[in-house]
């Protein structure tokens, strides 16, 4: 008999690791114990992502359908809500939120689309409720304060061009400068970083997605610097700054070579 490579195939896996005589570990895990999972598993999603790997990403995203199935599981066994409480919500909300697609709306561009749908967003909560709200608070921070920002100007809370934006960069960075003390430091600190994500979001640019992979490239450089001073003998921490700044200017130079 053929193995199946389905969805039904997946809840079948885990109501049997989940069922009496099935897994001992993962008959013992919660909600609140794969939180951890379920976070890390999207991370590995993105870095396949960011990789342009599609075979790693395929197997990402089958790992975090795996965390959403052990989700609907335990709460079907808790009497929560089920699988089809879950496609119920998401199926709803799309055709609602869609009204150009599945109603008589008609729209010019995906900009309309966007404001439309941040317009529907507000009728679902309500006048009462923030513009900020919704938003989840255990976001990454860049990732959050792009959306906070994205959600404010969205309810008329906007600067008039990207020229102003970039003007309040300056000035968050000249306060940061002129800061005394630790904590105006991180206040100062926290207020630059914010005006920049802000910058992002006006440029189209994904904060997060930069910062990731801003990292990438400092690890790759770095790495690169460490093999040349370990090959020429040199110890990082005795080197002079130029010598520094000339393996990391030959660490770029060998990354724009693709090497």
């Amino acid at each position: 008999m053929q193995e199946q490579h389905t969805y039904q195939a997946l809840w079948d896996i885990v109501h049997r690791l989940r069922a009496p005589g099935g897994c001992p570990w993962d008959r013992q895990q919660t909600h609140q114990s794969l939180r951890r999972n379920l976070l890390e598993e999207c991370y590995e999603a993105l870095e396949a992502l960011d990789a342009e790997q599609p075979d790693a990403l395929a197997e990402e995203l089958g790992d975090v359908i795996v965390q959403i199935v052990f989700h609907c599981q335990i709460a079907a066994e808790n009497g929560t809500f089920t699988q089809d409480d879950m496609f119920r919500h998401i199926c709803e909300k799309l055709v609602r939120r869609h009204p150009h697609v599945f109603g008589d709306v008609t729209v010019r561009d995906a900009r309309e689309v966007e404001s439309n749908w941040e317009q529907t967003k507000r009728q679902e909560r309500g006048d009462d409720v923030s513009a900020l709200d919704g938003v989840a608070k255990g976001m990454p921070a860049l990732g959050y304060g792009q959306a906070i920002s994205n959600r404010a100007a969205h309810a008329g809370f906007e600067w008039a061009g990207l020229a102003d934006v970039m003007a309040k960069v300056r000035e968050e960075l000249v306060e940061l400068e002129q800061a005394d003390g630790t904590q105006r430091q991180e206040e100062e600190l926290g207020d630059a970083l914010l005006a920049l994500v802000n910058a992002a979001r006006w440029m189209g640019v994904d904060a997060e997605t930069a910062l990731r992979q801003a990292n990438a490239r400092f690890y790759g450089r770095f790495t690169h610097v460490e093999s040349a001073a370990r090959a020429s003998g040199l110890d990082l921490r005795e080197a002079s700054m130029d010598e520094k700044l000339g393996l990391w200017d030959e660490a770029k130079r060998a990354e724009a070579a693709g090497g």
